[in-house]
C-alpha cells in the first residue's frame, strides 16, 4: 500500500449509525455530561447529488454532532430505509461505529490514489459549503474511510 495516501493523520470524525438518534443522542449526552444536540436532515437528492454504487441515490439521513475535542465530531447516523452506505451497513452489522474522517484538499486526485490502493469508492455527495466521499477500507483499515473536502 502506497504511504501516506490522504496526506493527512488526523481523524475529525468518528462516525455511528444508529437505529433511534434520539435514543442514542441522549445516551450519548448523558454518558458525556453535555445537552443532547439537536438533529439535522441532509437535504435531499437535488441538492446532494448523492450516488451510492455509481447510481442515484434519495437515501436521507438525521444526523447529530457532538463536538468532543478540539478538531473531533462523533456523528450519529439514522439513515432513513433507501439503500445508502448508512442503512446497508445498519442493516448488515447493526448499530455501531461507521466511519472514520478525514478534510482533505483535493477529493477527486485522493479518490483516485485510493482505488488504485484496492479501496474503492461507495458512495459521494455533496453539501452545504462543500462534498464528501465514502470508501471502502474494509479489508485493509477494518473501517469505511470518509474524505470531507470544504469549499
Amino acid at each position: 500500500m502506497e504511504k501516506n495516501i490522504l496526506g493527512t493523520r488526523t481523524v475529525v470524525q468518528i462516525g455511528f449509525v444508529v437505529n433511534d438518534i434520539e435514543k442514542a443522542s441522549q445516551d450519548f449526552a448523558d454518558f458525556l455530561g453535555v445537552e443532547k444536540p439537536a438533529w439535522s436532515l441532509t437535504d435531499t437528492i437535488d441538492k446532494t447529488q448523492c450516488e451510492y454504487n455509481g447510481q442515484p441515490c434519495p437515501a436521507r439521513s438525521k444526523l447529530a454532532f457532538f463536538h468532543v475535542g478540539q478538531n473531533l465530531d462523533i456523528e450519529l447516523i439514522e439513515p432513513d430505509q433507501q439503500p445508502s452506505v448508512w442503512r446497508d451497513v445498519l442493516n448488515e452489522k447493526g448499530e455501531g461505529i461507521h466511519h472514520i474522517a478525514f478534510i482533505v484538499d483535493g477529493m477527486k486526485e485522493k479518490l483516485i490514489k485510493l482505488e488504485n490502493n484496492g479501496m474503492k469508492l461507495m458512495q459521494k455527495g455533496e453539501y452545504v459549503g462543500g462534498r464528501y466521499a465514502y470508501v471502502d477500507c474494509l479489508s485493509q483499515l477494518k473501517t469505511i474511510v470518509e474524505l470531507l473536502e470544504n469549499d
